[in-house]
C-alpha cells in the first residue's frame, strides 16, 4: 500500500498553496475563522493518521484535539520551511507517539487469547482499554471530490486487519510506515517529522514492513469487495441480515468460510471454525429468546451491521453490538462483533 501523488500535489505539500499563505498570515493574526479554513481540509485526513497510530477511535478523536490546540498556539513558530499539511502532520504525529508511551498496546481478542470452546461459556470482558475499535467510513471524507483510486486507498489504509497489524510495530516504525506509505511523505519529509534521517527512515520501513506482511491476508478488503461487486455485495449483506434476524443459525453458518473467525472485543473470548461458531450461536447470540434487528453500515472500510437487541422492559430494540464483515471472495471470513453500543452515536446511528 503506497500514496502516489501527483506533481502538484507533491509541490503543494512541500511548498503550501497561495490560499493556504493567506489564510495562514490571517491567522497570525490572531483569525480564528481562517486557522478552521486553514486546517479543515486536512481534518479527517489528521483523525484517519491519529487512528492508525492508536488503533483507537476515541483516543484519535481527542489526539486530533490537542494537535489542532498545539497548532493555533504555535502558529508565530511555524516558519513555512514545509506546508502546512507537513506541519500538521508533524504535530500529531509526536502527539501520538507521546500518547503510546502512556496506553497499552490496542488488539483484537485473536491476539490476546487462544480460542475458545462455546461449551466452556464466555470470559468476563476485559474493560481496560486495550482493544482496537470500529472507524466510521462517514469520518474518512470520501464525499470529497477526490477521484476513485484515493477513495479506494483511503479505505484500504483502515481496514481492519491493516489496523491490527499497524499495533504491533514499535511506535516510530508505525509512524514510519504511515507517513511513507500511507500519506506518500518522502523518506526526507517523514525523516523531519521524526528528527531523524532518511537513512533510518529507510531502516525502519523496512522492519515495518516485514512484520506487517506477515500479518496482512493475501488480499485486501477493497480487493475482494471490488471483484465482489456491489450488487453481490447487497445480496449477500441481505441474506445475512434475513437470516440472523429469523434466528437462522444454519443459513448464517453457510456463508462462513470453513475457518472462520468469531471475536467480540471487549470479551476475550473468541472461536475458530464454522462448528464452533455454530455452537456458541445457538447457545447465546441467536438463541431462541433472542431478537434481534440489523441495520447495515461501513466500519474501516468494510460492511457493517448495527445491531439491536429487543429488550422486553422498555419494549424496544437497543443498540447492542457493530458487527464488521471480513469477506474472502464470497464467504464471510471473520465477524468482528465489537459489544460497544456507545460507538453508534459515532456511526451517527439511531438509538
Amino acid at each position: 500500500m503506497s500514496a502516489k501523488p501527483n506533481a502538484a500535489t507533491t509541490t503543494a505539500r512541500t511548498t503550501g498553496t497561495p490560499r493556504e499563505r493567506v489564510l495562514l498570515n490571517s491567522a497570525r493574526n490572531g483569525d480564528g475563522e481562517a486557522f478552521g479554513r486553514l486546517i479543515e481540509p486536512y481534518r479527517f485526513d489528521l483523525l484517519a493518521h491519529c487512528y492508525r497510530m492508536l488503533g483507537s477511535y476515541a483516543d484519535a478523536e481527542d489526539v486530533l484535539q490537542e494537535t489542532l490546540l498545539r497548532a493555533w498556539r504555535g502558529l508565530s513558530k511555524f516558519e513555512e520551511r514545509s506546508s502546512p499539511r507537513s506541519w500538521l502532520f508533524r504535530i500529531a504525529t509526536n502527539a501520538c507517539l507521546r500518547a503510546i508511551e502512556r496506553r497499552p498496546k490496542r488488539v483484537l481478542p485473536i491476539d490476546f487469547a487462544p480460542a475458545a470452546d462455546p461449551h466452556d461459556g464466555l470470559a468476563e470482558a476485559v474493560t481496560e482499554p486495550i482493544w482496537l475499535e470500529p472507524y466510521p467510513d462517514t469520518r474518512l471524507g470520501l464525499d470529497s471530490p477526490a477521484g476513485p483510486e484515493v477513495r479506494y486507498e483511503q479505505r484500504e489504509a483502515v481496514e481492519l486487519a491493516f489496523i491490527a497489524a499497524l499495533q504491533h510495530l514499535p511506535a516510530r516504525q508505525r509512524a514510519a510506515l504511515i507517513l511513507r506509505d500511507v500519506l506518500g511523505f518522502s523518506a526526507r519529509e517523514a525523516a523531519a517529522v521524526l528528527e531523524t534521517t532518511p537513512v533510518s527512515i529507510d531502516s525502519a520501513l523496512q522492519r515495518a514492513h516485514k512484520t506487517v506482511a506477515e500479518r496482512m491476508p493475501g488480499r485486501s478488503q477493497q480487493h475482494t469487495l471490488h471483484h465482489l461487486g456491489d450488487d453481490e455485495l447487497r445480496r449477500l449483506v441481505g441474506r445475512y441480515i434475513d437470516a440472523w434476524e429469523r434466528n437462522d443459525v444454519d443459513t448464517v453458518v453457510s456463508m462462513l468460510a470453513e475457518d472462520a473467525r468469531m471475536t467480540m472485543p471487549p470479551l476475550p473470548t473468541w472461536f475458530s471454525g464454522r462448528d464452533r461458531i455454530a455452537a456458541f450461536l445457538r447457545r447465546y447470540a441467536l438463541a431462541d429468546i433472542k431478537r434481534w434487528r440489523l441495520i447495515p453500515t461501513s466500519a474501516n472500510g468494510q460492511p457493517a451491521l448495527a445491531g439491536y437487541l429487543w429488550e422486553s422492559q422498555t419494549a424496544a430494540y437497543r443498540p447492542y453490538c457493530l458487527y464488521v464483515l471480513t469477506l474472502r471472495e464470497a464467504q464471510i471470513a471473520e465477524i468482528t462483533a465489537f459489544v460497544t453500543p456507545e460507538t453508534f452515536q459515532r456511526f451517527g446511528l439511531p438509538e
